[in-house]
């Protein structure tokens, strides 16, 4: 599943014209995403990520013991960031006018956003 998301991806060149580029600096996800596949994927890509390992899995390495490899490179303040980031965009689509995009006009729209998040900012 993640492997045919990154195949999709595409970033914008920081060059004027050429081939824009396919492959993203650094992926972030949850557990549910953390599969050898998954993982293998992005290593082959030299794709940094932050996939946290669930339980089990973190149990069952320690019990292979060196025949499974080390552990998963998890970095917990990014994950925090992405976290934030998560849940502040959640915090947004409870504001039900920006989700339906019903403006038809730029600026109508970027009004109603304006005061979906003022109304997130004030709310205690």
């Amino acid at each position: 599943m993640l492997r045919l998301l990154v195949d999709r991806l595409r970033a914008a060149s920081p060059l004027v014209g050429g081939r824009p580029r396919t492959r993203p600096g650094h992926v972030g996800g949850d557990k549910a995403y953390n599969s050898r596949r998954n993982r293998r994927c992005l290593r082959r890509r030299d794709i940094e990520h932050t996939l946290p390992e669930p339980k089990g899995q973190r149990a069952n390495r320690r019990r292979q013991g060196s025949a499974d490899g080390g552990p998963t490179g998890f970095d917990r303040d990014r994950y925090r960031r992405r976290n934030e980031v998560e849940r502040t965009i959640n915090q947004r689509m409870n504001s039900l006018a920006p989700m339906t995009r019903y403006d038809m006009r730029a600026h109508v729209f970027h009004g109603t956003v304006s005061a979906a998040v003022i109304r997130t900012w004030l709310r205690p």
